[in-house]
């Protein structure tokens, strides 16, 4: 079982920024895909930022222009660099290993609220 943990989240202004981190313990990091998900109360999750092991990314349509996806392999980390923050952007972001649709290990998740 892959564990992972996030840390990073926080209050922030609205139009601030937070770098987000992922922490992965996997023999086999650097050939799997890793993504960030969010679910804001009442919300389904959804997928935010994506990176493969060829380092192809993508995003959600809301966040393209200001959420920068990375990884490193060496140190087992995906980060999710997040600017230009907006109350809409306020939820619990999940870090997760696998595929983009059907995830196969979650992070326990790490909360970011953005005041307006």
């Amino acid at each position: 079982q892959v564990q992972l943990v996030e840390s990073g989240g926080g209050l922030v202004q609205a139009g601030g920024s937070l770098r987000l981190s992922c922490a992965a313990s996997e023999s086999f990091f650097s050939i799997n895909a890793m993504a960030w998900y969010r679910q804001a109360p009442g919300k389904q999750r959804e997928l935010v930022a994506g990176i493969t092991s060829t380092y192809s990314t993508n995003y959600a349509d809301s966040v393209k222009g200001r959420f920068t996806i990375s990884r490193d392999n060496a140190k087992k980390m995906v980060y999710l660099q997040m600017n230009k923050l907006k109350p809409e952007d306020a939820a619990v972001y999940y870090c997760a290993s696998g595929p983009f649709n059907s995830p196969r290990s979650w992070g326990q998740g790490t909360q970011v609220t953005v005041s307006s």
